[in-house]
């Protein structure tokens, strides 16, 4: 029996990320705790994430980034997640990211504390199965 799955949605978090004036890189504590999180919500939410750490993610003036992303989904960047207290939050928000088949939220239906830290939401790209060439004349 093959007990690999290929997850559908990914959290990824900028492990580069300092704080100014702080010699600490918070992104890889932050990544470690998000990781045991996301665990202990249960297998089905944890199955259906990846979890990466990612190399500057450009959020530099708003430390700690973290990402969400699928296929066919928007993907959102947030920034100035801290660790202790917005965990709970990016747990929260990876549950309503899974269960919409857009990704799609508005600022009002995400976790409180997530609030205003919202720095990017990407519209999914939008395949075409045929493309028709435009001629210019």
């Amino acid at each position: 029996m093959d007990n690999t799955r290929e997850t559908t949605h990914r959290i990824t978090v900028c492990t580069s990320c300092r704080h100014v004036g702080k010699p600490c890189r918070p992104g890889l504590d932050l990544l470690k705790h998000l990781q045991a999180a996301m665990a202990q919500a249960g297998t089905a939410l944890s199955d259906d994430f990846s979890l990466e750490g990612s190399i500057c993610m450009a959020g530099c003036e708003r430390p700690c980034t973290v990402s969400f992303q699928a296929t066919a989904k928007a993907t959102y960047l947030f920034g100035d997640i801290e660790d202790g207290a917005d965990i709970g939050a990016l747990v929260s928000f990876a549950q309503l990211y899974r269960d919409r088949p857009d990704g799609l939220t508005r600022e009002s239906e995400r976790p409180r504390t997530l609030g205003g830290k919202t720095l990017a939401r990407i519209p999914a790209a939008i395949v075409s199965a045929e493309r028709q060439s435009v001629s210019l004349q």
